[in-house]
């Protein structure tokens, strides 16, 4: 939970406070934030778990920018963004375990 101005100083951009007021607002329109008082200040929270967020938000990337490719998408990430060893050796793991789980319910 944030109010407008947490979220606006955290943010840290060239654009004004009123710029990040009115996203949150039209974020609240849109169900992606919920809106409360705290000590008589509006406060702002997301209104789905972060995970659900990301997923909703990679499977857009993967349609839109990477053609459905679950392959590209990944190349594309480490190719921007490397991984270090570690976060690598917990990828693979990642992609045994998915890889098993979709084996028993294929």
């Amino acid at each position: 939970m944030a109010t407008v101005r947490e979220v606006h100083d955290e943010l840290a951009k060239d654009n004004g406070y009123t710029t990040t007021l009115k996203q949150m607002q039209l974020m609240t329109e849109k169900g992606l934030l919920i809106r409360g008082e705290r000590f008589g200040s509006h406060v702002y929270e997301a209104s789905v778990p972060k995970e659900q967020t990301q997923r909703q938000i990679a499977g857009d990337v993967l349609k839109r920018a990477f053609g459905g490719s679950a392959k590209s998408l990944v190349m594309g990430a480490l190719a921007a963004q490397p991984a270090s060893r570690e976060e690598l050796d917990e990828i693979r793991g990642m992609l045994e375990t998915f890889a098993k789980e979709k084996g028993r319910s294929s």
